[in-house]
């Protein structure tokens, strides 16, 4: 644990942290902690839509059902 909070320049209570799910922790220590383990080509998959099913669900649903167009003001249909 020491090692991993030296390379990711942190501090061990911090990986502590980590490791307990707290939010409060900065998004670029949990980038300097991913580097630090050779993980962090992965952090490009947290924001990756297509890992999150709950949050796909929710945004369809927020979609209208049907869609009217309303003509355009100020045009004829004669040209």
């Amino acid at each position: 644990m020491a090692v991993v909070a030296e390379r990711a320049f942190t501090s061990r209570s911090t990986l502590q942290r980590i490791e307990a799910g707290d939010t409060t922790v900065s998004i670029g220590i949990y980038a300097g902690v991913l580097q630090a383990l050779g993980l962090l080509d992965r952090l490009t998959q947290v924001a990756d839509i297509s890992n999150d099913s709950v949050g796909q669900a929710l945004a369809s649903a927020d979609l209208p059902k049907r869609i009217r167009l309303k003509p355009a003001s100020g045009s004829s249909r004669d040209g």
